[in-house]
């Protein structure tokens, strides 16, 4: 089963100078957290996410696109990283999770779990032939459906 472990934002989360040495220690423990991860063959990939103020937005309503150019105010819907795990069942990710250092001490700081749509779950939607049939193009390199 893989997950994508989302690090929520926070209104006090940003990266607009350099870091405090409290931020510094909190990196720290995320790299030795990261590398626990990889040891037991549990992460697949990650990465923080820079400020909203270099992000952008598209609205889709129909044919049109609308781009919006952040910061973005709402930061209690933003993502301020990910990561992916490989693991046997979500209890297997909770446990992973409550181990996680803390990215923001002396702060509140969110995650959230959620599990990737795997090929199984479309079976009742495909044959068994399009579920057997390889895939063209880059598409899959993380294994992602």
């Amino acid at each position: 089963m893989r997950v994508m472990v989302i690090a929520k934002a926070s209104e006090d989360m940003k990266m607009d100078g350099p870091p405090t040495p409290e931020m510094l220690e909190a990196f720290a423990a995320m790299d030795r957290f990261i590398e626990e991860l990889v040891k037991a063959g549990v992460f697949v990939a990650g990465a923080g996410l820079q400020n909203t103020a270099q992000a952008k937005r598209i609205i889709c309503e129909g044919p049109r696109r609308t781009v919006i150019d952040g910061p973005f105010a709402e930061t209690r819907e933003l993502i301020a990283g990910f990561s992916i795990w490989e693991v046997k069942d979500m209890d297997e990710a909770m446990a992973w999770a409550k181990r996680a250092p803390h990215p923001m001490p002396g702060k509140k700081s969110e995650m959230e779990i959620r599990p990737f749509y795997e090929a199984a779950d479309l079976a009742k939607f495909l044959t068994p032939e399009e579920l057997a049939a390889p895939r063209d193009g880059e598409r899959g390199k993380l294994g992602v459906a």
